[in-house]
């Protein structure tokens, strides 16, 4: 008998056993493979998931073993059209970075190790039945055996192929590209700007491209994870059934076969395409692989539930996949922390695909028009909305049935349902230096941050007292006071807003509160805060 049993031990599964295990829910997190697999995959890293790391206390690792990515750079035929930076508003507190899948996984690995948990290499889900209590799932392990676990929520984190998702019954609508690619990770030596991306084609007659390179910076010298299109010797000609052939198959991801490009595939592509003379040396791997575009109708069934490429699979345009599948799990995990301790509002599992499955369509549609267009579009008259969006900075939940409704004639700053912003220059009594305000939201989970911009009131006590007995005291708080403010009378942790960052990112207006959920977004804003209003909002998320 284990709480939660996550099948699938990828970023997506290593997150949501992560953040279920820091919470102390029991989980087991089993994987079919017997051995991490050695391939740069997934490489971008999006500035909203290091902010989650950094939540979740990680994110320093990640940070110690990435390289940067400031920009891309574009050519067209041989000429050089555009140089794009990758900039976002000094008060976000990362930007883009490349980290190769198996490293990810390694940090996330790792940290999970700090619970006690492990995970079961060699163990495939082969079928499971669920009832009004729990689930039945049906392992085969590493030594052949068969094992029987009882669970009280199964999570398929198990990839394009997922097991979960079809015993579910779940469709997946979508289609596949025709184009088979090639991927590599190799070392080249031009001397291109580091930390730049380069996306070079070859446009024919028509004014289509006949020819592509996309090359993402890796960790290492002169290392890159580059993908072109495949040449006619390594295209597929299998028989029905072969992933990619008509007859229903996903098609997406890395494919076997004995099509493996060598060093000569890749060197060809970077002779035709390359900006400047380059040599190719020091292959660690290469693949072929395809792409579909794919979305479940629903992102759970009961006690069941599926997330990342299990629900949705997309081109790799612009580096969403993998850090929408791990923001999946910080939002399914907390949800299902509640409910394991029998603390969860009866619509709070439910709001799982109320506001993940919108994000996914979107992810899904956004980069299908991307990749059927050359690329990520630069719009010169709004480069910052779109930086935002490809960092996935503008994701929220605005519709969702556990988020408060905005008030009347809202002003500036964020709503229920959006990022809740980080801001710096915080200061408190005894901390002689400013503080971030994620330094004061990291390793917590729901947290009552107040705003004043007069002295503390005991009104303020009088909320926190209300936001704790609606939700089991599972609520913290602090104050942050307008700069200079005296503290006043108040048991609340006081910090001081003293470059008045607070105010002007989060718009306040006179005395509000904010309620911070796990996963950074807003559950509610209230101005002016009172304990009814905070408690009818916590009465759809907690069950005291």
């Amino acid at each position: 008998m284990t709480d939660v049993l996550v099948v699938g031990a990828g970023p997506v599964g290593l997150t949501a056993a992560a953040e279920l295990r820091r919470r102390g829910v029991g989980c087991r997190l089993v994987d079919r493979l017997p051995a991490r697999l050695p391939y740069a995959k997934a490489v971008g890293v999006q500035p909203r998931t290091l902010e989650m790391w950094d939540r979740m206390g990680l994110v320093r690792a990640a940070l110690d073993a990435a390289v940067p990515m400031l920009g891309q750079l574009l050519y067209v035929n041989g000429a050089e059209q555009a140089r794009i930076e990758l900039e976002l508003p000094k008060e976000v507190p990362y930007g883009f970075a490349a980290l190769p899948q198996y490293e990810t996984e390694r940090i996330l690995e790792e940290f999970l190790g700090r619970y006690g948990t492990r995970i079961e290499r060699g163990t495939e889900l082969t079928s499971f039945v669920q009832d009004a209590d729990g689930v039945t799932a049906r392992l085969v392990t590493a030594s052949g055996g068969q094992e029987e676990v009882r669970c009280r929520y199964l999570v398929g984190c198990d990839g394009a192929h997922s097991t979960v998702r079809k015993a579910l019954g779940l469709t997946f609508e979508g289609g596949a590209f025709p184009e088979e690619y090639m991927l590599a990770d190799v070392e080249v030596d031009w001397d291109l700007p580091r930390g730049y991306g380069v996306r070079s084609t070859h446009r024919g007659a028509d004014g289509g491209v006949d020819d592509l390179l996309v090359c993402i910076p890796l960790p290492g010298t002169s290392r890159y994870r580059m993908s072109m299109l495949v040449p006619p010797e390594l295209s597929a000609a299998g028989p029905p059934g072969e992933p990619g052939r008509s007859d229903g198959a996903v098609a997406h991801g890395l494919e076997g076969g004995g099509r493996t490009p060598t060093t000569a595939h890749i060197q060809a592509v970077v002779d035709r395409l390359a900006p400047r003379p380059a040599t190719v040396s020091a292959m660690r791997w290469s693949s072929v692989f395809r792409i579909s575009h794919r979305l479940v109708d629903r992102y759970a069934d009961g006690r069941v539930f599926v997330a990342g490429d299990a629900a949705h699979i997309h081109p790799p345009t612009g580096a969403q996949g993998m850090n929408t599948g791990i923001q999946d799990a910080c939002n399914l995990a907390w949800k299902l922390a509640l409910a394991v301790r029998g603390a969860a509002g009866p619509r709070l599992l439910a709001s799982y695909d109320a506001e993940r499955r919108p994000v996914g369509e979107e992810v899904v549609g956004r980069t299908v028009r991307h990749a059927t267009r050359g690329g990520v579009p630069a719009d010169p008259a709004d480069p910052e909305t779109l930086m935002l969006r490809e960092a996935q900075l503008l994701v929220g939940y605005p519709d969702s049935p556990v988020v408060a409704r905005p008030a009347a004639g809202a002003g500036p700053g964020p709503r229920p349902g959006e990022r809740a912003p980080d801001c710096g220059g915080l200061t408190a009594d005894v901390a002689a230096y400013p503080l971030r305000l994620y330094d004061l939201l990291r390793d917590r989970d729901h947290v009552l941050v107040v705003y004043a911009d007069g002295p503390a009131e005991p009104e303020f006590d009088d909320l926190l007292a209300a936001a704790r007995r609606a939700s089991g005291d599972r609520v913290e708080g602090l104050l942050v006071l307008a700069g200079g403010t005296p503290a006043g009378a108040t048991r609340l942790p006081v910090y001081r807003d003293g470059r008045g960052e607070f105010a002007r990112l989060y718009g306040t207006d006179g005395t509000t509160a904010f309620l911070v959920r796990p996963d950074g977004y807003l559950g509610a804003r209230l101005t002016p805060p009172t304990p009814a209003a905070l408690t009818a909002h916590l009465s759809d998320v907690f069950v005291p």
